[in-house]
């Protein structure tokens, strides 16, 4: 990360010693010789300079963070827009300066990524936006939504959770704030009932698309962003060769391609990533997209208790003064439709235990969201560490298991099952589908189940065993 403080005045100064010692370079010029004589003995790296002479700037190439941080505004406008044309990609934060005139600070408006007022806790927003990379990202980001001509298409994975849901509404959010049009949008069904009170609760309007009878995502809007998802073609329907501008996930892939990418595997959360954009794009007083984007982080960590990380906290915290608990409350306490109860006691029916693994399936299903809960349910029974629950519909088989035992589950199912369908996830929770194929072709409607577990369970106790 490459800093770079034009004329920091008194405003940075107190804040350059920190951001010093910290990962990156940094760099100072300052028309004042005093000033710039006492950052050297503070070990700063620094130089005497006019920040209005373009030669100057242009020597300072490149940088990834600018910020200008004078006091007279106009010397700030003339800096700024030297910047802007010398460093067109760097990030910009530029200082408002005292009594600045409303022309002025349009102009300043105009030309940087962020701007700061005097007396708002400067030092602190100084420092934060100097440390690095949420700024880049966010600028990226924000480049990235720029050049969308037209409409962009949000698409979670198929049947989203809530971290999916609230990660498309809030990057749909970012892109109404620059201008740019977008639609949150999924295949398949929301038929898990906290998801379907979240998405009525907050009012969330998503389009849902039918493979048989819509076009697709691809044909319907002018560029398509992931969320929750890194693939097309993986975990959702599109053609695999589909063209993606916008990734945002955080679950582990490979071979990833997009105009912007933001894949994080050490987050709990896709919603953790909104989270920071929509914090750093002053957005978070949106009740509705901080809600979702809570709820979405608290479901995937599972209220903070599974693979969470500073950046799940984090996000949480900016995201609590705006958050309507109600609203919350509402979600987290919703009746369970019979269809669920049936799955899961169809899964402790049919169980089949291999030392502290427990293998079942479920049969015939129309709600997944049910093989989940089943899936979580199961591992509270005593002695059990990791559940693999699954069942099928006409052409595919669903998997959904969690684990509390010390194994990277998404890395077993990968194993098991990559040769035969799709199969991911984080180390205590994953999922796998699984053309049913020959086997549907191998056996009677009666004796399907019996066929189809015989092929199943094996496999992934043995691909277990080998962990």
């Amino acid at each position: 990360m490459r800093r770079l403080v034009l004329d920091c005045g008194g405003l940075a100064h107190s804040a350059l010693e920190t951001l010093a010692e910290r990962d990156g370079e940094l760099r100072v010029i300052d028309p004042d010789a005093s000033r710039v004589e006492a950052l050297r003995n503070e070990k700063i790296v620094a130089e005497r300079g006019d920040v209005t002479d373009v030669e100057t700037i242009r020597a300072a190439a490149p940088a990834d963070i600018v910020f200008v941080a004078g006091t007279d505004p106009a010397r700030n406008v003339a800096a700024a827009d030297i910047v802007r044309e010398a460093m067109p990609d760097a990030y910009l934060v530029v200082h408002a300066g005292e009594g600045t005139p409303r022309a002025l600070r349009e102009q300043i408006e105009g030309v940087a990524d962020r701007i700061f007022d005097p007396g708002v806790a400067v030092l602190g927003a100084i420092e934060g936006q100097l440390n690095g990379d949420v700024a880049v990202r966010a600028r990226e980001l924000q480049a990235a939504l720029r050049g969308v001509e037209g409409t962009l298409g949000v698409l979670t994975h198929d049947n989203p959770d809530p971290d999916a849901i609230a990660a498309a509404v809030a990057l749909c959010r970012i892109a109404a704030s620059i201008g740019v049009d977008a639609e949150p949008c999924y295949f398949g069904n929301i038929s898990h009932q906290e998801n379907r009170a979240f998405i009525n609760l907050l009012d969330i309007d998503l389009r849902r698309f039918d493979p048989e009878e819509d076009e697709s995502p691809a044909e319907t809007y002018d560029a398509l962003a992931l969320v929750d998802h890194s693939r097309p073609g993986v975990n959702d329907q599109l053609d695999p060769e589909t063209e993606i501008a916008i990734v945002l996930d955080h679950h582990p892939s490979e071979d990833v391609r997009a105009g912007f990418v933001d894949l994080r595997e050490g987050v709990g959360a896709t919603s953790t990533l909104l989270a920071e954009y929509i914090t750093h794009f002053d957005l978070a007083a949106d009740s509705t997209v901080s809600t979702g984007l809570l709820y979405g982080i608290r479901v995937d960590t599972k209220d903070f208790t599974r693979e969470v990380s500073q950046a799940d906290f984090e996000a949480a915290a900016a995201l609590l003064p705006y958050v309507d608990g109600d609203v919350l409350e509402r979600v987290e306490s919703p009746s369970m439709s019979a269809e669920t109860f049936e799955t899961i006691g169809r899964a402790i029916d049919n169980r089949s235990i291999d030392g502290t693994a427990l293998a079942t399936c479920v049969g015939p299903i129309s709600d997944r969201d049910a093989l989940a809960q089943a899936a979580d349910r199961l591992l509270a029974m005593e002695g059990i560490t990791t559940t693999f629950v699954y069942g099928y519909t006409d052409d595919t088989i669903y998997v959904s298991a969690r684990s509390q035992g010390h194994l990277d589950l998404g890395a077993v199912l990968r194993r098991a099952f990559d040769e035969w369908g799709s199969a991911g996830g984080h180390a205590d929770m994953a999922g796998a589908q699984i053309p049913l194929g020959v086997l549907s072709e191998l056996s009677e409607a009666s004796n399907l189940r019996s066929v189809v577990v015989d092929a199943v369970t094996p496999r992934f106790f043995e691909t277990l065993r080998e962990q």
